[in-house]
Formats: structure tokens, C-alpha cells, sequence
């Protein structure tokens, strides 16, 4: 992925990628569009594994939300009866409105519009200050890895790929946030750990070569 690019939506079809991605062009908005599904084929993993994400530059973020909010605004006057979100709680309904990214724009704008229906309204600050609470959250690096890093450590020590593969991804692993930020996966004294036995690794893997080449003359 480009560094000025960030992920917008997930898919887990093709066709709703496609479909997103045609919007945005429609509406002069650059986007890509990237298949992320694992390598082995669809006939190995089967179609759970899929995943499709279409990524818009940074500055684009918010008018592609937008361009995608607005569409689902028009669709609103044409609700199916037995559509599943008309049977949520309360509850629920405000759980759609905090976790909007989980959410699809349609489903995010017709929650909102059924608490109104219901009497209970919610204001813009309030949702706002609930999904900031939210991605304060969601920022928060994981934490307990200990048995990865000791993984780590023993394969790296070992001399095998692992370690280096496994000190690579606790350095530089990041998430996406919601709002199209990224942060570090994990800790700081994580991310240490993993920089050492990357490191470690390499030097093991390489006294290992030289070992062979010496034994071999």
C-alpha cells in the first residue's frame, strides 16, 4: 500500500468493492482497489477467507465518507419490511451509531433514523464524543504477547525464518483506525523485543551461513 494511501472500506465481495470504487471515481475521488485474499485460491480456503479493500488518499478521507453517507441518505425512503436492522434494540441501535465503521453507511444513517422514530434522539456532540471514546480505544496498543516473544527469541536463536519473520511483524505491525489513522499494533516494549530479535536473527542466521561455507572449503 502507498504510503499516502490508507485503507477506506473492507470486502468481503469483489462486486461491493467494484461497486464503491466506481462511486468514487464517478465522484473525481482516486482510489484503489486491492485484493487481499490469501494466495492458495479460492478452492483451497473457500470464500471466508476473502477480503477486498478499497483505499482512498489520506486527504480524501473525508469527502469519500461523505460521497458514500449521502448515497446511503437517498436509499432510505426504500427500506425492505423484513430488513434485519428494523428488529434491533435500543441498545443496538446505539452500538451501530459508536461502531460506524462496522458498520455500512446505509446501516449507520438508518439506526440513527429509527431512534428518532422511537423518541430517542441522539445529538451529533454525543455521537462524536462516544466514537472518539471509542477510537482512544481502539488506538490502545495489545498487550500480553509474551509467549509470541519468547517464540520469537527461541527461533531466532535457533536460526530459523520465524524469528526474523516474528521479530519483524512486533517492530512494524500497524492497524488502521476508523478514522483512517494508523498506529503501532503493539507496545513500545513489544516493538524493543521484537527490533532485538529481528536483529538477533539476522546474526544468528548469518554466523550459520559462514559456518557452512567454511565447513564446505
Amino acid at each position: 500500500m502507498s504510503d499516502n494511501y490508507t485503507t477506506f472500506r473492507k470486502f468481503p465481495d469483489a462486486g461491493q468493492a467494484k461497486e464503491l470504487q466506481q462511486l468514487l471515481l464517478d465522484n473525481n475521488i482516486e482510489c484503489l482497489f486491492v485484493d487481499n485474499s490469501p494466495g492458495l485460491g479460492s478452492s483451497f480456503s473457500g470464500d471466508l477467507l476473502k477480503e477486498y479493500e478499497i483505499q482512498v488518499h489520506k486527504d480524501n478521507f473525508e469527502r469519500a465518507a461523505d460521497i458514500v453517507e449521502n448515497q446511503a441518505a437517498n436509499m432510505l425512503n426504500d427500506i425492505p419490511e423484513d430488513y434485519y436492522l428494523l428488529t434491533f434494540s435500543d441498545e443496538e441501535l446505539y452500538d451501530v451509531l459508536v461502531k460506524r465503521d462496522e458498520w455500512s453507511e446505509f446501516d449507520y444513517l438508518l439506526a440513527r433514523h429509527l431512534l428518532e422514530e422511537r423518541g430517542k434522539t441522539i445529538s451529533e456532540d454525543e455521537i462524536i464524543k462516544m466514537r472518539r471514546h471509542r477510537l482512544m480505544e481502539l488506538a490502545q496498543p495489545e498487550k500480553n504477547h509474551i509467549s509470541w516473544i519468547i517464540f520469537g527469541y527461541v527461533c531466532a536463536i535457533l536460526g530459523g525464518l520465524f524469528g526474523i519473520t516474528t521479530g519483524y511483524v512486533l517492530m512494524t505491525a500497524q492497524k488502521t483506525l476508523p478514522d483512517g489513522n494508523k498506529v503501532y499494533t503493539y507496545t513500545p516494549s513489544d516493538r524493543a523485543h521484537g527490533r532485538i530479535i529481528f536483529i538477533l536473527g539476522l546474526v544468528v542466521l548469518a554466523l550459520i551461513a559462514i559456518l557452512k561455507i567454511l565447513k564446505f572449503f
